[in-house]
């Protein structure tokens, strides 16, 4: 059996392929909150491991192996957020850190039991994907809120969860997965993004809007 230290580098390097396409040391550093040293020397663990393709000063890439832990991880992870947010009366913003904890040890049959028990699920409490027990993953959005540039009605497809604090502000301004809301303009000099939600005017730094990630409103776009 690995290590639950062996099993979040592998989930991290997944997460950053997918949200920005940087496996590069320092971003693994940055997400796992430890030193570059440190990540370089669990890389030539991960090797030895047959988990990861990687030779220094090049692109991490996860191995056959490597991408089936790395499923299987979130799966455990994302139901378990959505169990505690809708069993046990979580909000979400205080789930990630228990799912963190939790996700290492529970078995495939309770993992199973929690799925039938939620109705099987297709997302979790911020939005994201949960795969499913055979390892295929729907496709989920990249695109994050702080790229985008010109007017145009959007809809929240999920949200990072690691801040906790970040979450209650994305609640309070209701941009929570499924809103869509109409991207209005950027205030002058690198000043806030200015939305409407819900009929609301809301602004949102440039910072606080990389960790949203948007889709056109594809219903919005049919009825016009």
């Amino acid at each position: 059996m690995l290590s639950p230290s062996v099993e979040d580098y592998i989930k991290a390097i997944y997460k950053a392929r997918s949200d920005t396409g940087n496996v590069a040391p320092q971003e693994l550093a940055a997400r796992l909150g430890v030193s570059p040293p440190a990540v370089s020397k669990m890389m030539r663990r991960l090797a030895e491991l047959r988990l990861i393709s990687h030779t220094p000063y090049q692109r991490v890439e996860l191995t056959q192996a490597g991408e089936k832990m790395a499923l299987e991880i979130i799966r455990h992870h994302r139901l378990l957020e959505l169990y505690l947010v809708q069993a046990m009366g979580f909000t979400w913003d205080n789930v990630h850190e228990e799912a963190e904890r939790l996700e290492h040890h529970i078995s495939e049959e309770f993992e199973d039991r929690i799925d039938e028990l939620l109705g099987h699920p297709t997302a979790c409490p911020h939005g994201d994907p949960i795969p499913t027990r055979a390892g295929a993953i729907a496709r989920t959005s990249n695109r994050s809120l702080a790229q985008q540039q010109s007017p145009e009605r959007l809809v929240v497809r999920r949200v990072r969860d690691e801040d906790s604090q970040l979450l209650r502000h994305f609640k309070a301004l209701g941009m929570v997965p499924g809103t869509a809301f109409e991207f209005v303009r950027q205030e002058p000099f690198e000043g806030p993004l200015v939305l409407k939600v819900g009929g609301k005017s809301v602004r949102i730094t440039r910072q606080a809007a990389r960790d949203i990630y948007v889709d056109p409103d594809v219903v919005e776009e049919a009825r016009t």
